[in-house]
């Protein structure tokens, strides 16, 4: 597949040009990409008017993809979730003055809250039958989606799903599609962890098996530098979406999008188009057989994605595991909470599959014997009341406080980290009990909340 911002650029490298432009480093400096880092010189096309290289490599990746339109971000999924809600509500004309509502499980990442705050859209939650017993999960079902569209008294402007989650777990796409498409309600599936997806000998990606508009973090899980991604919008989506979506991008992106981030991209297409569906294929069969081994060495798996080990063990936290693995192995993992050790995984670890193996066998004959923690039952997601919109709370005033004197507080911005960047309480909802002893388990100390007086 050809590439035409980078071939584009790297004749411009070697072409001798003097740099009259931005950036200022000019092409030289300490880093060694400098000269490959330009601006919208004449030639290089503009990410959101583009009509030259840049669209023509989007289209190489809408085909790869088999999407109606796939355009580009060099800022991340959270500029493509931004883009998403506004494809979902901007055709929407209210005239009672309610806010527009999207119907989301609760395991939204932060950037959904800053876009629901910039639009003004009001979020009502969809909680799982069960509790996955982690902020990360919520493993909501088509049954569950279809009961939440069925109790509002109007129409939601989208149904919002995680999937997979930071813990590897999939919802079921295809049958919460067809639930929202019988009930004439579009789909909006942030699938950051899943851009690899389409690729699998079946496809799992949210565009082939219903989803109207997805966005994928390339850089999570394919050869891209770190704020690559994709906003693809299928063919069956809603009238008007393939032609408002780079406008959407425009109004959430910078003006000085990444060239060295959207060479990466460009070069991705060729990377995939080059036998990259067999190298996975391959890759995952050398993955499963790891995982058989770990559990042979006593190991839990939580059922995951393909290219993710979600590790556990009754007998050590997942953050130490993670700090074992980290010391004795220099393994740095994802992600390790009080339960579980996430590693992310892609084919360019083939070499690595032997010492993770080892370190996982020998951590395993070091616990043989040690008695397994002393854990409570897993906390049931935490459900506050709402006292404020999203907006409203995020642009008010606000202190910080423990989570103990947060109690009965309302959440400003949400306190979490990243990873999993998953909100423990939303802005606007009061701070309950429950939501404050998930603070304090996930070792947040301190919590924005609305100033009073």
């Amino acid at each position: 597949m050809n590439t035409p911002v980078y071939d584009f650029v790297n004749k411009y490298k070697t072409g001798g040009s003097v740099r009259l432009h931005m950036p200022g480093h000019k092409g030289m400096g300490g880093l060694g990409c400098e000269k490959l880092d330009i601006t919208e010189i004449a030639g290089a096309d503009e990410l959101y008017d583009a009509e030259g290289i840049i669209a023509e490599a989007e289209d190489n990746t809408s085909k790869l993809y088999g999407s109606g339109r796939t355009l580009w971000s060099a800022e991340g999924s959270s500029q493509c979730i931004r883009a998403m809600l506004y494809l979902a509500v901007y055709g929407i004309k209210n005239t009672s003055g309610e806010r527009p509502v999207i119907l989301a499980a609760r395991n939204v990442h932060k950037a959904f809250l800053y876009g629901c705050a910039l639009l003004d859209i009001h979020a009502e939650w969809i909680y799982p039958a069960i509790s996955s017993g982690s902020i990360c999960g919520s493993p909501v079902t088509a049954d569950d989606v279809a009961v939440a569209i069925d109790r509002l008294d109007s129409m939601p402007a989208a149904v919002y799903i995680t999937s997979p989650d930071y813990l590897g777990a999939m919802a079921d796409i295809k049958g919460i599609s067809e639930a929202c498409h019988q009930r004439g309600v579009m789909l909006i599936v942030d699938n950051a962890h899943g851009a690899y997806l389409n690729f699998l000998p079946e496809s799992l990606h949210p565009l082939s098996l219903g989803a109207d508009v997805c966005s994928d973090s390339a850089h999570k899980t394919l050869p891209v530098l770190t704020g690559g991604a994709y906003l693809h919008i299928s063919d069956s989506a809603p009238a008007g979406l393939q032609e408002r979506a780079k406008q959407a991008m425009a109004i959430f992106g910078s003006t000085s999008p990444s060239y060295l981030i959207m060479q990466s991209l460009d070069l991705c297409n060729r990377y995939i188009s080059d036998g990259y569906r067999e190298r996975l294929e391959k890759f995952i069969e050398k993955l499963d057989s790891l995982r058989n081994r770990l559990q042979s060495y006593g190991w839990q798996l939580y059922p995951s994605d393909p290219l993710r080990l979600t590790v556990s063990s009754d007998a050590i936290s997942g953050h130490e595991l993670a700090e074992r693995l980290r010391r004795d192995y220099n393994i740095e993992a994802e992600y390790a909470d009080s339960r579980f050790a996430v590693l992310m995984l892609t084919i360019e670890n083939q070499a690595d599959l032997g010492c993770i193996d080892e370190a996982f066998k020998l951590i395993g004959q070091d616990l043989q014997g040690r008695p397994a923690l002393e854990q409570g039952r897993p906390l049931p997601y935490p459900v506050c009341p709402v006292r404020m919109s999203i907006r409203e709370a995020i642009l008010s005033d606000y202190e910080e406080v423990s989570p103990r004197k947060a109690l009965g507080r309302i959440c400003a911005a949400p306190a979490v980290a990243c990873p999993p960047a998953i909100p423990i309480a939303v802005s606007g909802e009061e701070i309950t009990a429950l939501a404050s002893d998930w603070f304090i388990s996930c070792g947040i100390n301190k919590v924005l909340v609305v100033k009073q007086g």
